[in-house]
């Protein structure tokens, strides 16, 4: 790879900014970003645009976080690429108006249907551990709603901030789309201005204060937070498994990843072999030692360095493996560390880093008992245990996502929806649910003239006759008793039999036998003198 040059960071001037959001508006108000070919072109700029920097990305994400070739690549630039091309594929599809479902035909008579329509203008403001997908993931979503908008890429991962401005001015339209690079005031600047969509990822402390300043303008926002997200392994679990798989969940960036595990809970039968593994792991994946590999990461800065640090020097628990540190550097190896209790500073605080803090439990119950306690709606679950187990605790702990036997393997599909629950977020995005958190659903009905005369039973004079007529136009008769059993007349038994035996060759062979049966006996009930009478 040719050496890279990337500019110093420099803020956007902030008496620039509402200039550049009132351009933005204008472009969406004269309707320029609506239709399909200008979505599409605009698409595959963005794809090109990653692909002339790609250099510049790999070495703007090394100079932010320390971040390995392999991570940017596969975790950064590839992501967004395939996103893109999901898109592209299906926008014609997606962006068409959808037929509203269970219609009377009364109603069908004036076209009911939901339109697919841009939000408008839009703000995402990124996160720095993921510096290129957290920024470009939502903004890819936007853009295909056929929103114009404005990228505020994190300030803590300044030069992935710089080539992220330098692509949005050479390849997409600037009159739509634009990047302000800045810290907090220019944050606030921005926060000022009147949005029809806020995107946020990031902490649930900013998030908080994105959310508050939103409501002032009754502003809708999607907020992609963090979580004390649990990892829980049985005593059926395989430790060999269970422990590379986690292990990975914290190599990646260096821990920084929203969605890795915040702490493991290990029923105490297991953990011996558990613990084991993690060391056998650890030294197949790094031969020579995690500082010297090019493959592992760094803290991102100085103060989030500290931040751990702390977490690790009020640990009450005991370091079972790692714990070398280098401030020069911002280097934090895998420290695995056993902890008592719940209220340990391993626990109480999402770590953000290489911390694997390990809790011995008695059982299953326990866990689900721990987790809830712990954080009741965290990002993530990662359970490792049969499938009864498993299914148990998807049952009793809730989270806004979950890989069973394995560490977020759910957030490393693009095309499946990624989002969290009660305050580790709100909404969703990627694939289609990125174009959907961008798109009003604006339904939309055609009443010709003709049908005047039908509505007339809506018109006062009101009385008891145009009461009764609308009674039978409008009123569904229930399928259910008092008590709320439902109902089950010739359609439910028609059915039922339809369906008996599902879609295989053995399940047509028992439909028709029990049909041939009911032909039998309804051929012998018609020869019996005086039967159906009607019939004959």
């Amino acid at each position: 790879m040719a050496p890279v040059q990337i500019p110093p960071f420099e803020a956007t001037a902030i008496d620039s900014i509402p200039s550049t959001v009132n351009r933005i508006k204008t472009t969406y108000r004269s309707q320029k970003t609506k239709p399909l070919s200008y979505r599409l072109t605009q698409l595959r700029k963005l794809y090109w645009g990653l692909v002339d920097n790609t250099d510049a990305l790999i070495e703007a994400c090394k100079q932010d976080l320390g971040k390995p070739i392999f991570e940017t690549v596969i975790s950064e630039v590839d992501w967004c690429k395939n996103d893109i091309m999901f898109i592209t594929k299906n926008l014609e599809k997606w962006m068409k108006d959808e037929t509203a479902p269970d219609i009377p035909l009364t109603n069908r008579l004036v076209s009911p249907r939901i339109r697919k329509e841009p939000l408008g203008t839009i703000l995402v403001i990124g996160a720095y551990n993921f510096p290129v997908q957290l920024s470009l993931g939502p903004f890819i979503g936007a853009i295909a709603a056929g929103c114009t908008g404005v990228l505020k890429p994190s300030e803590v991962s300044p030069a992935t901030a710089m080539v992220l401005k330098t692509i949005f001015e050479e390849y997409l339209d600037p009159n739509a789309f634009a990047v302000i690079n800045g810290a907090i005031p220019e944050t606030n600047a921005l926060l000022n201005e009147k949005w029809d969509k806020i995107f946020y990822t990031g902490s649930a402390q900013v998030g908080t204060i994105v959310a508050k300043k939103a409501a002032e303008t009754l502003t809708p926002v999607t907020l992609e937070l963090g979580g004390r997200n649990p990892a829980i392994v049985t005593k059926n679990a395989d430790p060999r498994l269970a422990a590379r798989r986690l292990l990975w969940g914290k190599v990646l960036n260096a821990g920084q990843v929203c969605i890795s595990q915040n702490y493991i809970m290990v029923e105490k039968e297991i953990l011996p072999a558990f613990i084991e593994q993690l060391k056998i792991a650890l030294k197949e994946f790094f031969p020579n030692g995690q500082k010297a590999s090019p493959d592992f990461g760094r803290i991102v800065n100085k103060r989030h360095f500290l931040r751990i640090k702390k977490m690790v020097d009020d640990s009450k628990g005991k370091i079972l493996i790692g714990g070398e540190m280098d401030e020069s550097e911002n280097f934090i190896e895998i420290t695995v560390v056993q902890v008592n209790d719940i209220k340990d500073s391993m626990i109480v605080d999402e770590s953000f880093g290489p911390l694997i803090p390990v809790l011995a439990i008695d059982n299953v119950e326990e866990a689900i008992e721990t987790a809830n306690a712990v954080h009741s709606t965290p990002l993530g679950l990662y359970a490792f245990g049969s499938k009864k187990e498993t299914s148990k605790l998807l049952d009793n702990i809730t989270s806004g996502g979950a890989s069973i036997n394995d560490s977020f393997f759910h957030g490393s599909i693009p095309t499946l929806a990624f989002g969290g629950v009660g305050d580790s977020g709100q909404g969703a995005y990627r694939g289609k649910a990125s174009f959907d958190t961008f798109t009003h659903c604006r339904s939309v009905t055609t009443t010709p003239g003709w049908m005047e005369k039908l509505l007339d039973v809506r018109y006062p004079p009101y009385g008891d006759a145009k009461l009764k007529q609308f009674k039978r136009m409008s009123d569904k008769k229930p399928n259910f008793d008092r008590e709320g059993r439902e109902f089950r007349g010739l359609g439910y038994w028609l059915t039922f039999l339809g369906a008996l035996g599902g879609e295989s060759a053995k399940g047509a062979v028992v439909r028709w036998a029990i049909v041939a049966l009911m032909a039998a006996g309804a051929k012998r009930f018609w020869d019996i003198p005086g039967q159906l009478p009607w019939l004959k």
